[in-house]
């Protein structure tokens, strides 16, 4: 007798707690096997497919393209045959970017508790929550279950979940949420849940923090609102939130670029930056590439070489590869060199991140940039490759464009920006001459060092720029 179970948006890792459905690679009515990816979904880090721990027959589909889901969230369900062995599926789940086997397996919840580690519960049992089987999104239009028991509509008031009992543990959906509460001192036994049986997501942290700041803005709201529901002939009845730009779009920020939104915004509020720059001739540089080039083996790629000119000048001055710890109020020099480089692709701004770039030379660099390059256009860079940078190179001159004042990358310290090189008149040996010049530029936190010790650094990578057998001293 066949069984309908239901698979869950399982941990995604990387503390994220929710994913957007990109593409159903699954419709209802398909075979599938076990741990066959069902469903391509976009995190704040990269684009996942998500593979099912069943295999069976795809009953029903929950969630259009396009929609926005919480950890925990129902994504399908199958219809599976009655097992031989006990056993149900392979029992992997989705960890990081990759299936784990249960040995392995991360607890989601707490005794007590739904499980949300994209383990599927069986509709139907004792020990299953109301909404898993009613409050979910009904299937994708055209495709209703072919199998299974039938859902039954959701009562007119669905449960309300309670917050957590004095002495028990309370189910929160990812570490940060935790952190959250305990760095604003919020108490998450008072908090009633939004998520999936009683879950506390980050958006329940973030109402009780705003629900402390109420009572101070109540006698200017409550004026504002009044004048406005005078002035439409009804007192108080302007709405709470702000009015629509006549003609405007709404774009909402969320995914990548909602992600490249927290942290630039962040950067802006932590790190005091500054900026210096410096013109230089990269003629000889140039020539350098195109004598590299003009023999045998791979091509080496201007970006590339300046990567080996940061990581040599990275090497003289390692104030610039640190990062500030704010609560031990203490800067952490680092000692390897893991190279960020911005990209845009058609989903946003993107920074993956090279390895160990200060033991890598400039074939190795070469053929990692335009590995991470082309995993960025095609949106399937894992979080590993979008996080750990110590310090990020920024070619904007590929925008045509000579200068710029980049944002820090945090929690970095420092970011070399790199205009276009362009034919310009330049004093050389005496003369003037036509000169290819570009301008550098380098946004630095200035708690980690001086203008000196900005200036030395952005000095060396210009001599190194503008005389690259200056790198020999470094080989």
């Amino acid at each position: 007798m066949a069984q309908v179970l239901e698979f869950k948006l399982p941990d995604l890792g990387e503390g994220l707690t929710e994913a957007e459905i990109v593409r159903w690679l699954v419709q209802v009515g398909d075979v599938v096997a076990v741990d066959q990816p069902v469903v391509e979904v976009e995190t704040a880090k990269a684009m996942v497919e998500v593979p099912c721990p069943y295999g069976g027959v795809v009953t029903a589909r929950f969630g259009e393209e396009g929609a926005e889901l919480p950890v925990g969230a129902p994504l399908l369900t199958v219809a599976v045959g009655e097992p031989e062995d006990g056993t149900e599926g392979s029992g992997n789940v989705l960890v990081g970017y990759g299936t784990q086997a249960p040995a392995a397996r991360r607890r989601r919840l707490r005794a007590g508790t739904a499980a949300v580690d994209g383990q599927a519960r069986r509709p139907g049992t004792a020990d299953a929550a109301p909404h898993a089987r009613v409050a979910a999104p009904p299937p994708t239009a055209g495709t209703a279950p072919v199998s299974g028991p039938t859902v039954t509509p959701a009562p007119a008031s669905p449960p309300t979940a309670t917050p957590a009992a004095a002495g028990g543990p309370v189910p929160v959906i990812s570490p940060l949420v935790r952190k959250l509460a305990r760095d604003n001192d919020v108490d998450l036994r008072q908090l009633t849940g939004s998520g999936p049986d009683g879950l506390i997501l980050r958006a329940d942290v973030e109402n009780a923090l705003r629900t402390r700041t109420a009572p101070a803005d109540t006698a200017a709201g409550q004026a504002v609102r009044t004048s406005a529901g005078t002035a439409g002939g009804q007192a108080g009845a302007a709405p709470a939130t702000a009015p629509r730009a006549e003609g405007g779009v709404r774009i909402p920020l969320k995914g990548v670029r909602g992600a490249v939104a927290d942290k630039l915004s962040r950067s802006r509020r932590e790190i005091p930056d500054a900026t210096c720059w410096v013109d230089a001739d990269a003629t000889e540089l140039m020539r350098a590439r195109t004598a590299m080039n003009a023999t045998p083996g791979p091509k080496i790629s201007l970006l590339a070489l300046l990567a080996r000119i940061c990581t040599a000048a990275l090497a003289r001055f390692p104030e610039l590869n640190s990062t500030v710890d704010t609560e031990a109020r203490e800067i952490v020099r680092l000692d390897r060199v893991h190279l960020g480089f911005a990209a845009q692709t058609d989903r946003g701004l993107v920074v993956p991140v090279v390895r160990d770039a200060h033991t890598r030379d400039a074939e190795s660099l070469t053929a990692e940039f335009a590995r991470l390059t082309e995993a960025a256009r095609t949106g399937t860079l894992t979080p590993g490759e979008l996080t750990g940078g110590t310090f990020t190179l920024n070619n904007y001159g590929v925008f045509g464009v000579d200068g710029s004042t980049p944002i820090v990358n945090h929690p970095e310290a420092a970011m070399l920006g790199v205009g276009r090189i362009v034919p310009k008149p330049w004093v050389h040996e005496g003369e003037l001459a036509v000169r290819q010049v570009v301008q550098l530029s380098l946004t630095f936190d200035h708690r980690v060092c001086d203008g000196g010790t900005a200036g030395g650094f952005l000095r060396y990578v210009a001599d190194c720029v503008e005389q690259p057998a200056v790198l020999l001293r470094t080989l």
